[in-house]
């Protein structure tokens, strides 16, 4: 007990803090002193505050009439277990910001703003750095704010180096032009946007692939070694669609995600068409050509676990086509034509690659 008058003991001998129970407050304050820089290269006009507050505040722009906020969250997924065997945390950010910001994409949205969740055992600062520079640069490819986050260090929850990601998009649309896909109607064309390789999704059979078959990842392909390609990060096709829907109507678009071709394209289909692909209308890149030899996939089983090639699927009337081709090339894509929405016959499967 402290004497009458006697100042408090802020910590007596043998008493334990919180760094002895593996949580070092200092290490997260300097992750977040390291990057406020990359941060603040992202903040948009209506963003009012920065990183470090308790919540963040952003303001509606006044140039929408109806606006409607569309919202979207994902992760990395089992592609972070090969980032923690490489050593490479500088391209999951991107991955992360991608999955969310494509997403809702797809309805018309513009992204206005992300957060990033950050958990770890033990806080390595310099990776948790580099993971968190990658989403601040998939946050400026994509034109949004990136205005805070959680880095959880929880001792135990863990292995030691290793962590997790999770990610929250919000973005607006004019009421008036949301795309929900109701348009789409017989004779529509489909536009191809090219991936940058498997982006965040299929992870867990190329791990398998991988391990089953004693792969050096160092071996080249294509020109590249196998863990570039590998660890490539998701394209982010914000800025050049947001662009495309400025001067031409897009009737629907699909973030081929998990389910690849085969389930993502039919949740932007009326129930009465189908979206018949010719795989020759695209180059499918070398590794998922290796990832189907190596592994002996089944094409099914590619088309529906895997992108193949293609990251996002774009809907336009066949009036329409040739100029959103010339707009996306030009803005820097790999489009291409690669098949045509005819009509539905009987309860046949939605997207069909022929």
């Amino acid at each position: 007990m402290n004497n009458p008058g006697s100042k408090p003991t802020l910590q007596r001998k043998g008493s334990l803090s919180y760094r002895d129970s593996g949580v070092d407050i200092d290490a997260g304050d300097r992750l977040v002193e390291n990057i406020k820089p990359f941060a603040k290269r992202t903040m948009r006009p209506e963003v009012l505050g920065g990183i470090g507050g308790f919540g963040a505040l952003v303001e509606i722009s006044k140039k929408f009439q109806e606006p409607v906020l569309v919202s979207g969250t994902d992760g990395v997924g089992t592609k972070l277990k090969l980032a923690f065997e490489l050593g490479r945390h500088d391209t999951v950010g991107i991955d992360l910001v991608g999955m969310s910001v494509n997403d809702i994409l797809v309805q018309g949205a513009e992204p206005l703003f992300f957060l990033d969740y950050f958990a770890c055992g033990k806080l390595d600062v310099d990776a948790a750095t580099e993971v968190i520079k990658g989403i601040a640069h998939g946050c400026e490819q994509a034109g949004c704010a990136l205005i805070g986050g959680e880095t959880a260090e929880m001792p135990g929850m863990y292995p030691t180096g290793e962590y997790d990601l999770a990610g929250f998009a919000v973005g607006i649309v004019e009421k008036a032009e949301i795309i929900n896909g109701k348009s789409i109607e017989a004779g529509d064309v489909v536009i191809g946007l090219a991936s940058n390789g498997a982006h965040s999704n299929g992870y867990s059979l190329i791990r398998k692939i991988i391990s089953d078959h004693k792969i050096d990842l160092n071996q080249m392909l294509d020109g590249k070694s196998l863990s570039d390609l590998i660890m490539a990060p998701t394209r982010i096709y914000v800025k050049p669609l947001l662009a495309l829907m400025k001067s031409i109507t897009v009737k629907g678009m699909a973030h081929i995600t998990g389910g690849g071709l085969l389930e993502n394209v039919p949740r932007v289909l009326p129930e009465n068409v189908v979206a018949q692909l010719d795989s020759n209308k695209w180059l499918t890149p070398a590794m998922f050509h290796w990832l189907r030899e190596t592994g002996n996939v089944a094409p099914q089983e590619m088309y529906r676990t895997f992108n193949c090639g293609i990251g996002m699927v774009v809907i336009v009337a066949f009036q329409d086509a040739d100029a959103a081709l010339s707009h996306l090339n030009a803005s820097g894509e790999r489009a291409t034509v690669i098949g045509m929405i005819r009509a539905r016959q009987g309860t046949e499967a939605q997207t069909q690659v022929v």
